[in-house]
């Protein structure tokens, strides 16, 4: 009894050094199976609001973190309704459903009177990630707010910018995952078992579009070589189908922020991927891709992204650290072309200048590009001989700071012979300093 009880607060004790080393806590995460009923649901998930959808594996992410509007991001079929968006909506207006309906909107920030508005302008999809949210429970009149991990397959309705906004079977309303992709704790219980192909590093959440899409492609679960184009705020019936297996050619992208370089892979019908938890900032410039560019994938595939780091160095397609940091704003960057404004702030100064090395402001640690004061003069030695024909011509031309204090005595007398301590620092390049060329 005893050995048992030191194992356990050992045991309890590493688990709590995890906590404290990172500074960060795990977040604490249950797991919600497709098909699995809800506890405490908002609404009866026998009434047929909505469908998961089974036998759906989650696809392997290459970032925990995605644009709303990401190709093949979700998932569609050829089913008429996985979500009766009319059938949410009757529910919700209803009078004797006012409670639920007012927490409910609570959760989305609208009015009560606003929820028919706000359903026309939601989609429905079917995930194909397993993909962390803030889900809500309905307890005691309120909306009661959990952290949650939905199973691929789980049917849900998203917003204008492809955020999670409903779970479909049973109304529950859905928020933007919070916590750090990268702390959590995943909990499987009440039911929902560990699901086949669950990979924790293949969890992902969802980012807002950065604009809104007129319309969202899916790929069929059922028929992945189907691909849909499913306008925004409607069910399926104005579905498009197009062949998601027809070649997408990855576009040329070195050079291109990170921020751009994901809207053009949209563009393309392909996905922006980079190593790592966190995606790099948005202005982070791009030197490589993999595939390289002129590749041909199919629709919605990941094209891996390396952007260079502050100090020159290079991070992503699987190489990289966790966390790319931004590049500093103290020194070159490659290559040093023009940055667009960045969503995440304003674009370094020194996207477009020169290197600091040929402004004349030379690298940390290298020798100063200012004048240093010059050792104590020593007496002027007596004048000699000067080769020059005109000392009066000489002397006048110099500029008067070219010379020591102690060589200022008034003409006739001949300059001093030229010494190293009469000529400007300036104009002397540096033997050490940077490896490009100062400005004289």
């Amino acid at each position: 009894m005893q050995r048992t009880a030191v194992l356990a607060v050992f045991a309890v004790l590493l688990s709590g050094c995890d906590t404290l080393s990172s500074g960060n806590p795990l977040t604490a995460v249950k797991a919600v199976a497709a098909g699995t009923p809800s506890l405490a649901p908002f609404f009866d998930e026998s009434s047929g609001i909505g469908k998961d959808a089974g036998g759906v594996r989650s696809q392997r992410a290459r970032g925990s973190l995605q644009q709303g509007d990401t190709p093949g991001l979700y998932g569609g079929s050829k089913q008429p309704t996985i979500c009766d968006v009319a059938a949410l909506e009757r529910f919700l207006t209803d009078p004797r459903n006012h409670d639920k309906a007012q927490a409910w909107a609570d959760v989305q920030n609208i009015r009560t009177d606003g929820i028919p508005e706000y359903l026309d302008r939601l989609t429905p999809v079917l995930l194909r990630h397993d993909t962390l949210v803030q889900n809500h429970d309905y307890k005691k009149g309120k909306a009661v707010p959990y952290n949650s991990l939905l199973q691929a397959g789980i049917a849900i309705l998203v917003d204008e910018q492809g955020l999670p906004a409903v779970k479909c079977s049973c109304g529950n309303p859905l928020r933007p995952f919070q916590g750090d992709t990268s702390r959590i704790s995943v909990r499987f219980e009440d039911g929902n078992k560990k699901w086949a192909g669950y990979e924790r590093k293949s969890v992902v959440a969802v980012q807002p579009a950065p604009r809104k899409p007129a319309r969202i492609a899916l790929v069929d679960v059922d028929e992945p070589a189907r691909g849909i184009y499913r306008p925004v705020g409607t069910a399926g019936e104005k579905d498009a189908g197009f062949d998601a297996d027809e070649p997408r050619v990855v576009p040329g992208l070195a050079g291109t922020t990170f921020a751009q370089a994901g809207r053009e892979l949209i563009d393309a019908g392909l996905a922006a991927g980079y190593a790592g938890q966190q995606p790099p900032p948005d202005d982070a410039r791009v030197t490589a891709t993999d595939p390289p560019a002129g590749s041909e994938l199919a629709f919605g595939r990941y094209v891996m992204l390396t952007v260079a780091q502050g100090d020159g160095s290079t991070s992503g397609a699987g190489t990289g650290p966790t966390t790319t940091p931004a590049p500093s704003s103290s020194g070159p960057r490659t290559p040093p072309a023009s940055e667009p404004p960045s969503s995440r702030g304003k674009p370094e100064g020194t996207s477009s200048a020169p290197p600091s090395s040929s402004s004349g402001r030379p690298k940390p640690g290298s020798p100063s590009a200012s004048p240093s004061p010059s050792p104590s003069p020593s007496p002027s030695p007596s004048p000699s001989p000067s080769p020059s024909p005109s000392p009066k011509k000489s002397s006048s031309t110099s500029p008067p700071t070219s010379a020591p204090v102690t060589s200022s005595a008034p003409p006739p007398p001949p300059p001093p012979p030229p010494s190293k301590s009469s000529a400007p620092v300036s104009s002397e390049p540096a033997t050490d300093g940077p490896s490009t060329t100062v400005a004289a």
